[in-house]
């Protein structure tokens, strides 16, 4: 038994995502979705809450975003809900590798510009600045979260 978790151990420890510190395989270099913005740039401010719903859905509020290309945005997040939740701004096949790693280990930390996890009533903010046009996604990738309804669109307009 011992082997095999420590095969395990390697084998996650071998992969791409993991080997570059973070969860989200290493967004310390320019994305799609743009890269960190600076807070005295920022043109506008964008509260979300998350939160769970009485009859089981979690969500975004708002879950839709319009903004334009080489602007500066600050996110204000706020998880309202009971639960563990986390805002991840990327392109949607980012998205989906990232939610693949999530289900394996969903207990992994986030060290990336473009993600935040908060605990039940904590705040924190994400500062983007959208260098790309073009449709984006939010999401919460703790498991089951996602399938709950916790995702969204950022889409990204020319200047």
């Amino acid at each position: 038994m011992k082997a095999q978790i420590f095969g395990l151990l390697v084998a996650a420890l071998a992969t791409p995502a993991l080997a570059s510190g973070n969860h989200a395989g290493g967004h310390g270099k320019a994305m799609a979705v743009g890269e960190p913005g600076k807070r005295a740039n920022a043109a506008q401010s964008i509260q979300v809450t998350m939160n769970e719903t009485d009859d089981g859905k979690m969500i975004f509020t708002p879950s839709t975003f319009k903004v334009r290309k080489g602007q500066t945005v600050r996110f204000a997040i706020k998880n309202a809900g009971e639960l563990d939740h986390e805002f991840v701004l990327d392109q949607e096949d980012k998205i989906v590798e990232h939610r693949a790693m999530m289900e394996k280990f969903p207990e992994m930390e986030h060290d990336d510009p473009n993600a935040i996890r908060l605990a039940a009533g904590e705040s924190g903010e994400i500062i983007w600045k959208f260098t790309n046009g073009g449709t984006f996604k939010i999401a919460c990738l703790v498991p089951g979260h996602y399938d709950a309804g916790m995702h969204g669109d950022v889409t990204v307009a020319g200047k």
